[in-house]
């Protein structure tokens, strides 16, 4: 008992849930693939509740229930889990019909029974076909529809359905370009539709056979033209419809028809009263498929027989397009004529026809002007423009103008050309045609200025309008096109001022990488020899700013050539050589103006980085870069703020960097032991350490004192460096000069000038001010490296006098220093010291040593006075 119950509240809780996605369906709360969801579990539910002493009803339902949700599933392409309902609705069919026949009392019932189990059969077999072509299995496809068609003896009422399918399934698969499969679904249609002529209608049968007929041309195979025509001929039998003709003339010129017969086609469709539009279409067919000459016999026939209708005009002007075609001008002028003629006196084109008659004849006109005949093409030019006569307020009639003014420039017409443009510009003056002929007007006239006014107005045209309209692409492709001709017309014309701005709208606007690079390269050989002749001044500073711009637009545009595909990799690097050689050569020139040449080097390099990494490229790199961070490393030292010096050292350090990496790679491509490249690296380094005050400057310079390929001059630089504000090292600075002087005495040619200075750069540093700086060296270190000077001076020549000289005022200063400390024999050997070098001078010893010699004998004098406190003295 527990168990009927359960299965009974199953059983409700499925027939409720199968109503309610019915219910929502209609309401269209959930789609069909989520009704098909709902009616899988509904089903299912009721598939849990089968038993074998299940009531008919209830196996009517299953089966009900199994085919629909199997329907669901393969109408949203889901075909795996429509079979097996499909096969429930079949097992559950076999066990209602075993019911039926075994509860009929007599052989009459039992045949209607059967009847109402083979109907569903036959549905469940035309959906088990159904899934089979979405699966693309055709053999059991067409095997279930031929089940089907075999039980349509018992049930004839079911033709109409399966007809039905047939159809839809021809339909489906042809749109899938499987034409022999559906020339089969279409031809079971057809063959089943007229079984059953009650309720399968001619028209219906007809549509068929156009579609099967349309299959077999398709197929394009010549041996299916004779079935193709033969069932187009019962197509139109069933019902004479337009399609049906118009397929007839189709299949026969696919067959290659002799026109002969043809013809008899032809005029069968006037005997038959087709309209003038579809006897025009059959023109247009046969034009199509170069059966011209029959064509245009045909279109005779067809002006004669519709001359009282009042659509007789589109006959017409099909009429001048073939002429025109067949190059029979002479004719097409009379036709053009009639028309215009009757559109004046009161015979007008149909409005639609209108636009038609302009494009036949602007076409024409097109043509000439393509083969250089102006003349002709402002013939025809000039029709189009006496039918505007009547409706001077279209906009195309500002495009004629535009034509016309173009052919009268070919001819040197220059006045009608003018007069056409000003009707134009006033017609439609916010049009960029209109302003690009303007232009070309200007230019003709030699008025640069005017002709500067119309590219201005042609730029905002194309910047201020585009957003607002939808086929902005459309307009700015044809704006940049204007630019380019606006450029070249510019430049045949020697209006270079006008050529320049033309081309820099160009490279602005173009969003081709392509023809915006070559924009670029026409400007720079436009300005490069007047920027290299103009004297220094802000004027030639604002052609430079205007260059740096232009190389900048070009980095851009190189970056998205190499992106695509356009070009072939060898073109593209030959366009980033042409830019980098330029930008290294503007650099070169900028000596004056040590800002824009950084640029241009910095600007060199970065090109540079699109061609291959050879020792060519990596030893431009190098010196592009080093040349740049030289100068921010100047522009730091003149910089007016601390913030302003920071920004410029920390640019050269980034430049450093990046020209060190280059160095190390350019290391490995051969012999550079001669290059400065790793002196200035490190020297430009330390200057900007040290002016940023890095608190890692000792750890930056431990390896610089064991380097070996460095020579004085480089120590001197950092001593120099290390003083240098806003940098204040003197222990740095102290070391630097003690290995200067070490590698000064070691050379095998001593330069003694070089050793003077560096001597006299210590003792500035150890003597500030005459006072002895004993917190960076003790006394003892600082007479030992006045002693040191004294001995080089007694050994060699050549020593500067001035700084023999120095030596001695200093050595003077320190003993007058230290007396007033009271260290009175430090004083003496100071003082003393000061003499012997008083005898080194040259022609300058005259003039100090009687004054020197005075001065020691005072202070030996005060020296003796005070000898009882020589104690005091540390």
């Amino acid at each position: 008992m527990i168990f009927v119950s359960w299965t009974l509240k199953i059983e409700e809780m499925a027939v409720n849930l199968w109503n309610w996605a019915i219910t929502n369906k209609m309401d269209l709360v959930i789609n069909e693939e989520q009704k098909a969801k709902v009616r899988h579990v509904a089903c299912k539910l009721i598939r849990m509740c089968e038993h074998p002493d299940a009531s008919e009803e209830a196996i009517q339902r299953q089966i009900l229930m199994s085919m629909k949700t199997g329907k669901g599933w393969v109408d949203v392409g889901n075909v795996a889990l429509a079979d097996d309902f499909f096969q429930s609705a079949m097992t559950s069919l076999e066990q209602l019909y075993s019911k039926l026949t075994q509860r009929s009392p007599t052989e009459e019932h039992v045949i209607m029974q059967k009847n109402t189990v083979e109907r569903d059969l036959l549905k469940v077999l035309s959906y088990q076909a159904e899934a089979a072509v979405a699966e693309g299995d055709f053999q059991r496809a067409s095997s279930c529809i031929l089940r089907c068609k075999d039980m349509l003896m018992r049930l004839p009422q079911m033709a109409y359905y399966l007809h039905t399918v047939c159809y839809n399934l021809g339909i489906q698969i042809y749109k899938e370009n499987k034409y022999e499969e559906s020339c089969f679904w279409l031809s079971q249609s057809y063959d089943i539709g007229r079984t059953d002529r009650n309720s399968v209608e001619p028209e219906m049968l007809a549509k068929v056979l156009r579609l099967l007929a349309t299959a077999y041309l398709d197929w394009d195979s010549s041996e299916y033209y004779d079935k193709a025509l033969n069932i187009i001929n019962l197509a139109n039998k069933e019902e004479l419809h337009p399609v049906g003709l118009f397929l007839k003339v189709k299949i026969l010129l696919k067959n290659e028809m002799a026109n002969q017969e043809l013809f008899q086609t032809l005029m069968e469709i006037l005997h038959f009263g087709m309209s003038l539009n579809f006897c025009l279409n059959i023109v247009k067919l046969l034009v199509d498929h170069e059966r011209g000459s029959i064509g245009f016999y045909f279109l005779k026939i067809i002006c004669e027989h519709f001359q009282s209708s009042e659509d007789t005009s589109k006959a017409q002007l099909l009429h001048i397009d073939m002429l025109l075609q067949r190059k029979e001008e002479m004719f097409a002028k009379e036709k053009v004529e009639e028309i215009i003629i009757g559109h004046q006196t009161g015979k007008p084109l149909a409005s639609e026809l209108i636009g038609y008659f302009h494009s036949i004849i602007w076409k024409q006109a097109a043509r000439s002007f393509q083969v250089h005949n102006f003349d002709n093409a402002l013939h025809w030019y000039c029709y189009s423009l006496r039918f505007y006569a009547a409706d001077q307020s279209d906009l195309d009639l500002a495009k004629l103008q535009r034509n016309m003014a173009s052919c009268y420039l070919h001819l040197g017409r220059f006045d009608k050309a003018k007069e056409a443009v000003i009707k134009a510009a006033q017609r439609d003056p916010r049009n960029i045609f209109t302003q690009f002929y303007i232009f070309k007007i200007s230019i003709v006239e030699g008025n640069s200025g005017r002709a500067l006014e119309a590219i201005i107005t042609l730029e905002y045209l194309l910047t201020t309008e585009e957003q607002h309209e939808n086929n902005a692409s459309t307009k700015r492709s044809s704006g940049v096109m204007l630019f380019s001709l606006a450029a070249q017309f510019a430049l045949e014309n020697g209006q270079q001022v006008v050529a320049v701005k033309a081309l820099e709208n160009l490279a602005k606007y173009s969003e081709e990488p392509p023809q915006v690079l070559t924009a670029l390269k026409c400007l720079f050989r436009l300005f490069l020899p007047r920027v290299s002749q103009m004297p220094e001044c802000e004027n030639k500073k604002k052609e430079m700013d205007r260059l740096l711009a232009y190389f900048n637009r070009a980095l851009l545009n190189l970056t998205q050539l190499f992106e695509g595909e356009a070009w072939t990799l060898a073109s593209k690097i030959n366009e980033a050589h042409w830019f980098r050689k330029t930008a290294w050569n503007l650099a070169v020139q900028c000596e004056k103006d040590p800002l824009s040449m950084r640029e241009f080097f910095v600007l060199s390099y970065k090109l540079s980085q699109f061609c291959p990494s050879d020792q060519v490229i990596l030893i431009a790199q190098k010196t592009c870069l080093l040349m740049a961070a030289a100068i921010d490393l100047d522009q730091g030292r003149k910089a007016s703020t601390a913030f302003e010096q920071t920004c410029f050292l920390n640019r050269a350090l980034d430049l450093i960097c990046k020209c060190r990496d280059i160095w190390n790679l350019l290391k490995t491509t051969g012999d550079f032991s001669r290059d400065p490249c790793e002196t200035l690296l490190l020297l430009y380094e330390f200057e900007v350490r040290a002016k940023l005050s890095d608190p890692l400057l000792d750890h930056f310079l431990e390896p610089v004192w064991e380097l070996p390929h460095l020579e004085s001059k480089a120590f001197e630089t950092i001593a120099a460096l290390a003083m240098e504000m806003p940098a204040c090292y003197p222990s740095i600075a102290l070391k630097a000069l003690k290995k200067a002087l070490f590698f000064h005495k070691r050379k095998e040619s001593i330069d003694v000038l070089g050793y003077s200075k560096c001597m006299h750069s210590l003792v500035n540093l150890l003597v500030p001010d005459g006072v002895p700086n004993t917190e960076l060296c003790p006394m003892e270190e600082i007479w030992g490296n006045f002693e040191d000077a004294l001995i080089f001076i007694s050994q060699t020549e050549g020593y500067p006098e001035m700084e023999i000289l120095c030596l001695m005022i200093k050595s003077w200063n320190i003993g007058i220093f230290l007396y007033s400390k009271r260290m009175y024999v430090s004083t003496e050997k100071w003082c003393s010291l000061a003499l012997r070098l008083l005898n080194y001078l040259g022609s300058l010893k005259s003039t100090y040593e009687t004054q020197v010699n005075i001065l020691y004998s005072e202070l030996v004098e005060a020296l003796e006075k005070n000898k009882r406190s020589a104690f005091n003295e540390e």
